[in-house]
């Protein structure tokens, strides 16, 4: 059994257009540039980060749905991307994972049993980090991997009325500490689609963290067109335009995880 300790960090927020995909690829391609084994896990029905790391999701028998309801073997899903990045796909069909996994006694668990059975696989599949990717709602599978994380880090769009929901998601983080992960710690809030130029962004980051006293994880990753042009190329943003503002955001931003998560 393996002795290393992983860190599993859920990316929430269900108000949708926030950079979550693409903050949860480019912070794992960055941490596999730091040279740590990481993790992606698709829980979006949506399928977008399977996506944009080059994988067509309707080409996929299987996928992170029949791990989760099925009871399938993770390690007979996961792929390896071309970046390094470990991949738990997601297809359409995880929509009907929700529907599922409702009636199931101990719900809550299920990404938490997929985690720790990795964990007890040995090197091969001993991970520093497991990302989730959220879906854009609070529904079972947030919850559940809400529970099966050591903690939450909240992508911010820096514009008017974006940060209405981030109290209900707040207020999930406490039930899930209440009921089934008491360990769960909020990481703090990544600012994204930033624009430097307009005071309007800063006040916005301002007023985020003055209200729900929330760290702001530094830097703020810059509104630009580098971003919408990597999922079309099957690859992150640090692939794609290496040099870019964004890919150097991000890799300021992963650095700074892996101090806070003690891998500094």
């Amino acid at each position: 059994m393996s002795t290393k300790r992983t860190t599993t960090l859920a990316i929430a927020n269900q108000k949708g257009g926030v950079a979550k995909t693409t903050t949860v690829a480019s912070i794992g391609a960055a941490l596999v540039e730091l040279g740590h084994k990481v993790l992606i896990v698709d829980l979006d029905p949506q399928a977008c980060l399977t996506f944009s790391l080059g994988i067509d999701p309707e080409d996929l028998e299987l996928s992170v749905h029949h791990v989760l309801t099925k009871g399938l073997d993770a390690t007979e899903v996961i792929i390896e991307t071309e970046e390094g990045i470990d991949l738990l796909p997601a297809t359409i069909e995880l929509a009907r994972a929700e529907a599922d996994l409702l009636t199931r006694t101990g719900r809550e668990h299920v990404i938490r049993g997929v985690v720790d059975d990795l964990a007890e696989k040995g090197d091969e599949w001993d991970y520093d980090w497991i990302l989730l990717d959220c879906p854009p709602s609070l529904g079972v599978l947030t919850v559940a991997a809400l529970t099966a994380a050591d903690g939450v880090l909240i992508p911010l769009q820096c514009e008017t009325l974006s940060h209405r929901g981030v109290g209900q998601l707040l207020d999930t983080v406490h039930d899930v500490r209440r009921f089934t992960n008491k360990g769960l710690a909020v990481w703090g809030v990544l600012p994204t689609l930033y624009d430097g130029r307009t005071n309007h962004s800063r006040t916005v980051l301002e007023t985020i963290s003055e209200t729900y006293d929330l760290e702001v994880i530094e830097p703020p990753i810059p509104k630009t067109i580098k971003f919408a042009e990597a999922p079309a190329a099957g690859r992150s943003i640090l692939a794609t335009s290496r040099s870019s503002k964004g890919a150097k955001a991000y890799r300021e931003v992963a650095a700074n995880l892996v101090t806070r998560a003690g891998r500094g």
